[in-house]
């Protein structure tokens, strides 16, 4: 794959020119502690000057603004994380979950209707989880019941990030109950400002209130808005999930490498511990200063192996899972180790950076905030399932009666 990237040289100089032109070189400061509306409407600004440049949304097919070949969005990823960009995180879910579904799932008259919009900037959110159907999605009991051209919904969805400010929600939900689990679930796009819907942001441990509880109350939601057939929404969620997990890791791990671990190696020549000694020179800090760096370029050259199995056959694999379990648990332990290292330094109240995702800088706020990583997208112990089953080939778990 070097010698592919090597080609891709003058793509690599445009794109840093572009770089150098367009990111805010304040943004940090400006968006150190803003509330959601001041958030939301940084990306939306943010999203204008991407969809300007044609980077908006690069891994969609070229009929709907994108094309760029996978090594041209590693090239992409590598270069906003070495120009620290601000992560698109306003539009994640309607570029790597809603749109990609609706490309692989979606008619011709839906991929017109809604396709336009994510690229004109339509927020979307995600209502899969329920209070009892997390790392088991497929038990949730969101129910939706046929009445002519409309499913009336009724249901509860919670850690549904951002749905304050989304317009749309792509939603599963159960249309058959005495279907085996995976076998009764469709889904379903849907209008948040639909009668019926309700959001309340849940306070996290950080302070911030990024995730909602949404509520449903006989929501009526058009069949025509129906993703895939009736009952086959978990088979659509697979893609959506595998489109979440696979590239977009690469820019994640890009940054980590960046704003995690060499930063972290970095604000340690400015540490001092209890008898004076700068931090970067104690031996037991340079053991983990070079522990976190191995597995740092240990996880790129994991995105590498997933990239060349991805040009070779097409598509997403296990390894998908591999990558974001180690990502989670890396991004984890360097936080923890950036917290340690600083001492009653990192305790200190720091105003949150949204925009940076999970490398702040603000290193208790980036360990507290970094377990969302290992339970979000398919928690650790799902991802271990999987890599045992499809990885390893061992044998799957006995399946609950009626599963």
């Amino acid at each position: 794959m070097i010698e592919e990237l090597e080609a891709l040289e003058p793509f690599r100089d445009e794109v840093r020119r572009w770089c150098a032109e367009h990111v805010p070189p304040n943004w940090r400061t400006e968006q150190a502690g803003a509330d959601h509306h001041q958030f939301a409407a940084f990306h939306r600004w943010w999203g204008t000057r991407l969809r300007e440049a044609g980077y908006f949304a690069p891994h969609w097919p070229a009929e709907w603004g994108g094309g760029f070949s996978l090594l041209q969005q590693v090239v992409l990823g590598q270069e906003f994380a070495r120009a620290d960009a601000p992560r698109n995180g306003l539009y994640q879910v309607a570029l790597y979950n809603a749109g990609p579904s609706i490309i692989h799932a979606g008619t011709d008259e839906q991929k017109a209707r809604f396709l336009p919009g994510i690229l004109d900037g339509t927020v979307w959110c995600q209502g899969f989880s329920e209070p009892n159907a997390g790392s088991d999605l497929a038990g949730l009991q969101t129910r939706a019941v046929r009445d002519g051209d409309h499913y009336i919904v009724t249901g509860q969805k919670v850690w549904t990030s951002l749905a304050m400010e989304a317009e749309y929600c792509i939603l599963l939900v159960r249309t058959d109950p005495t279907a085996p689990k995976r076998k009764g679930i469709s889904y379903l796009l849907m209008d948040m400002k639909s009668p019926g819907v309700e959001t309340r942001p849940i306070r996290q441990a950080t302070g911030q209130a990024e995730f909602c509880e949404m509520f449903l109350d006989e929501v009526a939601i058009p069949v025509e808005n129906r993703l895939g057939a009736e009952n086959d929404g978990w088979n659509v969620t697979q893609a959506t999930l595998s489109s979440e997990r696979g590239a977009v890791l690469v820019e994640l791990a890009e940054r980590l490498l960046r704003n995690g671990t060499l930063a972290l190696a970095e604000a340690t020549k400015g540490w001092t511990n209890d008898e004076g000694q700068v931090a970067s020179q104690d031996p037991a800090v340079q053991e983990i200063l070079g522990a976190r760096y191995a597995e740092s370029m240990a996880l790129r050259q994991l995105l590498n192996t997933m990239v060349t199995n991805v040009i070779r056959r097409g598509g997403v694999g296990p390894e998908a899972s591999v990558v974001k379990l180690f990502y989670s648990e890396l991004l984890q332990r360097i936080m923890k180790d950036a917290a340690g290292i600083a001492g009653p330094s990192a305790q200190n109240a720091q105003p949150a950076l949204m925009s940076a995702g999970w490398e702040s800088g603000a290193w208790l706020y980036d360990y507290i905030n970094a377990f969302g990583w290992t339970i979000g997208g398919g928690t650790s112990e799902i991802m271990r399932n999987i890599i045992g089953e499809r990885v390893l080939g061992l044998p799957r778990d006995p399946e609950p009666k009626g599963a």
